[in-house]
């Protein structure tokens, strides 16, 4: 077991010595499936890639529920001493619509929908996508990295299966044969046993397994279907499979083995069992030593899908007065292993509850104060929760019997809201008293200019979000004018 140095965190001018003990983490690991205390490779490194958008369309908020809890792993690895290298990919190119190499590329099929060109649908919906991160305080990845600038890698490294045995060309396409990884599956066994067993699926006839999956696609001879997106490679005119991206970028940026990899459930059975199989058949050796997932949001108890119309962009929250951080407190309340189930009354007890969190810490002291024991007994607490398979419900508890604690003093509070923010992200450090004048006036600026530009959504969205607070805005001929509800 490795054993923690202990080390200093400063928070505002304090200092605090943390100990081994609150240097622990533990995760699950959808590798061994069971929760493992975590280890780098490199003692005080961590190597993490996060699986990002297909940028075809804009992301649901089932999306962001999994961006949200990658950004409280990432914090919480920094909370606990680690440096962080975060890698974070953009699939511009090859995710077909179905995730077993048959339909149209995702890009394209947008394209089309929008009149547009691939290229200007994929800068579009990348620009959405980081807007959205922005405003529920998702921390941006040290390296976002496009599929489309990555293609020279992607072909090397189809190019080194194909010398050692692993691929095989069909009529449309570069092939990995699966049969001749010996350890296909080992991430989803459940669902390789089901095909096994005969389970119904469709099958290319160009595939020598029903498991196989494509490198490589070549470009359609038909002048009437050519591609927008389409590269010169060694075995013909095509595109790169969805799945190479994932592996030649994370390669590329953190090398042939590192820490920790992330994604939604759904990425489980085909998307990462297959970048697990492409990865170690072209190294020859372990790739990634944790696989941590996600589970669903879920609305009228289905999975929240765009294939199934049944999706809510993070705009529709605010167009109805709720702040981004409403449904960041919201994910914050379920353990990210468990099915998080949206309502409309959810979301109101969200919103309710972070603004009477607000409302507690803006009566706090601006300035904290070194902890005494019981405070540095309530920061290993929470430590100990976040640090437990990130367990975010536990670590909220510890928050409010923090503020609900009539033995510590106000000041200490201060202390320990700031330092728990750093992981929960909830913009808690800023609520002070007399720091709302400001907020509400660089609102109020923010909707004057959105006005003159004739942007009247973007306008509403801010008299909303505001409202959501408990802010209520007049117009007048004199200018505009608030109040507090």
């Amino acid at each position: 077991m490795r054993h923690a140095p202990a080390i200093y965190l400063r928070i505002s001018h304090f200092a605090f010595r943390i100990s081994a003990r609150d240097l622990r983490v533990r995760l699950h690991n959808s590798l061994t499936r069971r929760v493992e205390e975590f280890t780098p490779l490199v003692p005080g490194q961590v190597g993490l890639y996060t699986c990002g958008p297909t940028v075809y369309n804009d992301q649901h908020i089932g999306n962001f529920r999994t961006f949200l809890f990658e950004d409280i792993l990432k914090r919480v690895l920094r909370a606990h001493g680690f440096s962080v290298r975060h890698v974070m990919n953009i699939t511009d190119v090859g995710h077909l619509t179905s995730d077993d190499d048959t339909g149209d590329d995702k890009m394209e099929a947008g394209a089309a929908r929008e009149g547009k060109t691939v290229w200007e649908i994929a800068a579009f919906y990348t620009e959405a996508f980081f807007r959205d991160m922005d405003k529920l305080g998702i921390e941006r990845a040290d390296i976002v990295c496009k599929a489309t600038d990555h293609i020279p890698e992607q072909i090397a490294l189809a190019r080194r299966l194909e010398e050692k045995g692993f691929a095989y060309r069909a009529d449309d396409g570069i092939y990995f044969d699966t049969a001749k990884f010996k350890d296909y599956g080992k991430l989803a066994p459940t669902r390789l046993a089901g095909l096994k067993a005969g389970a119904r699926v469709e099958m290319s006839r160009a595939k020598r397994n029903i498991t196989d999956f494509a490198l490589w696609k070549f470009s359609p001879p038909e002048k009437d279907k050519k591609r927008q997106m389409e590269w010169d490679s060694p075995w013909g005119k095509g595109f790169p499979g969805w799945h190479l991206e994932c592996s030649a970028m994370a390669m590329k940026y953190l090398g042939e083995a590192f820490d920790i990899h992330c994604g939604g459930i759904d990425h489980v059975p085909i998307h990462h069992t297959n970048e697990i199989a492409q990865s170690e058949g072209a190294t020859g050796r372990p790739w990634v030593r944790f696989w941590v997932h996600g589970e669903f949001l879920v609305i009228d108890q289905a999975k929240m899908a765009k294939s199934a119309g049944t999706f809510l962009r993070l705009d529709a929250l605010i167009e109805k007065g709720y702040s981004p951080r409403d449904y960041r407190y919201l994910s914050l309340t379920a353990h990210y292993r468990k099915q998080l189930s949206f309502t409309w009354e959810a979301m109101d007890g969200a919103r309710n509850s972070l603004a009477s969190l607000r409302e507690k810490v803006r009566e706090l002291p601006v300035a904290g104060a070194p902890l005494s024991s019981a405070g540095s007994r309530l920061r290993a607490e929470f430590l100990e929760r976040v640090g437990d398979d990130l367990d975010m419900p536990g670590a909220l508890a510890v928050l409010w019997n923090v503020l609900k604690d009539p033995k510590l003093p106000p000041s200490e509070k201060r202390t320990l809201v700031t330092d728990y923010d750093r992981i929960l992200g909830l913009g808690l450090s800023l609520e002070q008293k007399g720091t709302l004048d400001s907020m509400v006036e660089a609102k109020i600026r923010a909707r004057e200019e959105a006005r003159r530009q004739r942007d009247f959504a973007r306008a509403d969205a801010i008299r909303k979000e505001l409202a959501a607070q408990g802010i209520e805005l007049e117009d007048t001929p004199q200018g505009t004018t608030w109040k507090k509800k």
